[in-house]
């Protein structure tokens, strides 16, 4: 079944490759959607796929960024099915 996330980070979380590091791991479990930095300092994630591969993705960013990220507030949605691939927005 295709869910939706919404997440966003805070903490040390732009400047350190978090977008680009994000979009490598989305593309690699078939994940699509997007990833931006916010202007107050956070990363901003909209991702859709099984609810297995974003639980994997979310875990592997987790481990990647842990000693940057100071909160993730993670919210669950349905899937609207909108996006082909998974891409940089600025």
């Amino acid at each position: 079944m295709q869910k939706q996330l919404h997440a966003y980070y805070s903490g040390r979380v732009q400047g350190i490759g978090f977008r680009f590091t994000a979009e490598s791991i989305a593309r690699e479990l078939g994940i699509t959607g997007w990833v931006r930095n916010l202007s107050d300092g956070r990363v901003e994630i909209v991702a859709e796929a099984g609810e297995g591969a974003l639980k994997e993705f979310l875990e592997r960013i987790s481990q990647h960024f842990s000693r940057y990220i100071m909160d993730a507030d993670i919210e669950w949605l349905e899937a609207t099915g909108e996006f082909k691939e998974f891409g940089l927005r600025f």
